[in-house]
């Protein structure tokens, strides 16, 4: 397959357009082989994708397509390329109206495939560039719906079964195949649960769960112990919890799954967790946050000690923040290193430990060893007991930059639990920089967005202050979205830098309302208002803003 540009072409147009640092795209450019400078500065984080499109289709000198945003096009539209021949060529086409077939290609310049779909429909053919990631994620149309695959393959399996044993190579397949259309669907776990007479099987998108599959209940086990052996854990034990880990293989990456086995009454529940490298691929500015928030955060991580803390519940992002602010202090002239549990992300030129209870490598005692390792930047995967906070805080004290995740409701409820924690409140005020408080809420979907006058513009929402908003906007529904009206996720924040006020109330053990009060009186804006302020730019709806704060 030939490359669309050079690495040279694509360098010169980044130059010339000042978005990367000079030495930042040199760096890219030696590290990348030729033809992958472009998936080079996203996975880096120097650009995004859709800002790689822009440039691509400039130099291409076609339009550019964003295929996420484009409705799945009809089972006769899309196979005038089949399925082989898209995913050899990376091209799909998206549309077809009077005027001519639109066809998304990632090398434009490959007239062959254009001339092919031209003389094949006796039509005129528009092409469009597609970056690779979005022509990836395009390609998953070809795949029929699941449960229809399921009931077609165990069908023609009945039938040529002969033995137990003859099932073992199809249930692998099923395996292979639940990920792969989880993956396509941007899920980020994969539920299997057995009910009386069959399994259900259902995906987490956007973080919500949706039915997506039934099995037959004696397929079920075969599926639970086939994920088993897969993550080594033990086949003959149904009575007991088991954690465990797995890699699978997908169109364009390797996943490492994270698989978690538990009986219910109907028999073993599976949950696996998708941790997908490419859907990390967030840079600081693309989680959501403001520009005032975005510039105390970088004052709090670019000081060469104390701490920075993300708060909010499981599943609200803290994670992503986290390695969003590691990859931009990952220089060669620093040591950092890590403990996670689990390690969701593996991110080169960081030293990254797995703990481990069962071997006494708790976050305390992997703490403890990384300090012995000459750290200049830490990275505790969550604060949990009194004892890791006690070294965190010290190692703080003593010339390294901490980064760490707390369960707490907002940034400042933080201060008042590191005390409770056992911590002395002139440690807390003189080692923590800043507090991220944040929550996941789902993005309205582009393609179906529309908007309507606000029946009340002054919503009473938070202590009885009315917010103002004149338009809201909503998603109709549509098959980009399935129909739910959402597409997507984005952060709602709000961050708390540790003033000389703030110190004093930490100090004098102030409540965390008083601190709330006194942060917000110097400029802190909060997750709601955060919230709003995407309501009112059509990013997400009220409902969002507020399943996301009051949870």
């Amino acid at each position: 397959m030939s490359v669309p540009f050079t690495n040279e072409q694509l360098y010169q147009a980044v130059l010339e357009l000042g978005v990367v640092a000079k030495e930042d795209l040199e760096s890219a450019t030696k590290e990348a082989g030729e033809g992958k400078l472009g998936e080079k500065l996203v996975e880096e984080d120097l650009v995004t994708d859709e800002n790689l499109g822009k440039i691509g289709a400039d130099l291409a000198g076609v339009p550019l397509v964003r295929l996420t945003g484009v409705e799945q096009p009809g089972e006769e539209i899309l196979r005038i390329v089949p399925e082989v021949v898209a995913r050899a060529q990376r091209a799909v086409v998206f549309a077809a109206d009077k005027e001519a077939i639109k066809l998304a290609m990632n090398d434009p310049k490959n007239r062959e495939l254009a001339e092919f779909v031209a003389k094949k429909t006796g039509e005129k053919v528009e092409v469009y560039y597609a970056t690779p990631r979005d022509l990836e994620q395009a390609l998953a149309w070809y795949k029929r719906d699941l449960q229809e695959t399921f009931d077609q393959m165990l069908d023609k399996q009945v039938k040529l079964a002969k033995s137990e044993a003859d099932w073992e190579a199809p249930v692998a397949k099923m395996v292979d195949l639940l990920i792969e259309y989880a993956y396509g669907n941007r899920a980020s776990d994969i539920h299997i649960e057995p009910e009386r007479e069959e399994a259900a099987v259902r995906f987490r998108v956007d973080g919500i769960l949706r039915d997506v599959l039934k099995l037959p209940k004696n397929m079920h086990d075969q599926v639970v112990t086939k994920i088993k052996v897969a993550a080594k854990l033990r086949t003959d034990e149904r009575l007991s919890a088991q954690d465990g880990k797995m890699r699978a293989v997908v169109p364009g990456e390797e996943l490492d799954i994270r698989v978690s086995v538990v009986p219910i009454i109907h028999g073993e529940k599976v949950v696996m967790r998708l941790l997908s490298a490419k859907s990390r691929q967030f840079g600081l500015a693309d989680l959501g946050m403001s520009e005032t928030d975005l510039e105390k955060v970088k004052a709090g991580f670019t000081k060469p000690f104390g701490m920075v803390l993300s708060t909010g519940p499981t599943g609200s992002g803290k994670t992503t923040t986290i390695y969003a602010i590691l990859k931009i202090l990952n220089q060669r002239n620093v040591n950092i290193a890590t403990i996670e549990d689990p390690v969701e992300y593996d991110m080169e030129g960081v030293n990254q430990i797995q703990a481990n209870p069962k071997t006494n490598l708790t976050f305390a005692s992997g703490l403890r060893a990384i300090l012995r390792q000459d750290p200049n930047i830490i990275f505790v995967g969550e604060i949990r007991d009194g004892e890791t906070a006690d070294i965190a805080v010290n190692s703080a004290m003593t010339g390294h930059l901490v980064l760490s995740t707390l369960h707490t409701n907002d940034a400042a409820t933080t201060l008042p639990r590191l005390i409770d924690m056992k911590i002395e409140p002139f440690l807390v005020a003189s080692t923590v920089n800043v507090i991220l408080g944040q929550r996941l809420v789902r993005k309205i979907c582009e393609k179906c967005r529309v908007s309507r006058e606000a029946k009340d513009s002054r919503f009473k929402i938070q202590d009885s202050i009315p917010m103002n908003i004149a338009r809201v906007y909503e998603g109709k529904g549509c098959a980009v979205c399935r129909q739910t009206g959402y597409a997507g996720r984005v952060g709602i924040f709000e961050v708390l830098e540790v003033s000389e006020k703030i110190k004093e109330l930490i100090m004098n053990r102030a409540d965390a309302g008083q601190i709330k009060k006194q942060a917000v009186n110097e400029g802190m804006k909060t997750m709601m208002e955060d919230g709003l302020d995407k309501v009112r730019e059509g990013i997400t709806t009220i409902e969002e803003v507020l399943r996301a704060t009051r949870e």
